[in-house]
């Protein structure tokens, strides 16, 4: 039988002293913050009490610092997959407030809900819901635990609950080291529960795409 639930796990904090938006820019890691959120994650899924049986990750560096805690805990190898990857965005590498005082810089704005300043929203909910059925068919029981990025995450919630992709990034509901989970219903994915184990006071929050 394949998998009984299955988990998307945002990366922890990031060290990122000159808040840039880092896309997928190499080198960077979890702070020592992140490191404890990724731990309490890990903490979390293990105290439901379920089974774990499959474990897969991002391959930037800070999802795969990520799952380092779940592999440990549950003993598996995490599985790296391209598809739960950042979006890619043309504002990569650069402070946002200061990148949008540019008049240069307002053509990227002009179709919020594709979006014009990335990957096409509808791109990203194809590969995450790809990555996801393979990992859910992966295994035989338990549950899996895929660790990926804000945007990934929060644009599949809104594809399961059948709301507009377009949306305000400042009111995400997927903070660092949340837990999304789902279930199968057919073919169709249920989303079951949120939890935020890894809150800490202070946390820099900035950089996603």
């Amino acid at each position: 039988m394949p998998a009984e639930r299955l988990h998307l796990v945002r990366h922890g904090e990031v060290h990122n002293p000159q808040r840039v938006l880092y896309g997928r820019l190499p080198h960077f890691g979890l702070s020592d913050n992140g490191r404890r959120m990724a731990a309490a994650a890990a903490d979390h899924l293990a105290g439901l009490g379920r089974a774990v049986s499959g474990l897969s990750a991002s391959p930037l560096q800070r999802t795969r610092e990520s799952a380092e805690p779940l592999a440990a805990r549950f003993g598996l190898e995490p599985v790296i997959d391209e598809r739960l990857i950042e979006p890619t965005n043309v504002f990569e590498g650069r402070r946002m407030r200061r990148a949008l005082l540019n008049p240069l810089n307002w053509r990227h704005l002009r179709a919020p809900a594709v979006p014009s300043w990335g990957e096409p929203y509808i791109n990203v909910v194809a590969r995450m819901d790809a990555a996801m059925r393979d990992a859910w068919d992966r295994v035989e029981g338990g549950d899996v635990v895929l660790v990926s990025h804000q945007l990934p995450i929060w644009i599949t919630h809104l594809a399961v609950a059948g709301l507009p992709l377009r949306h305000d990034p400042r009111q995400r509901r997927c903070a660092l080291s949340s837990v999304t989970s789902f279930e199968r219903d057919g073919e169709r994915w249920r989303e079951v529960a949120y939890a935020e184990p890894a809150a800490v006071a202070g946390a820099i929050d900035v950089g996603a795409v």
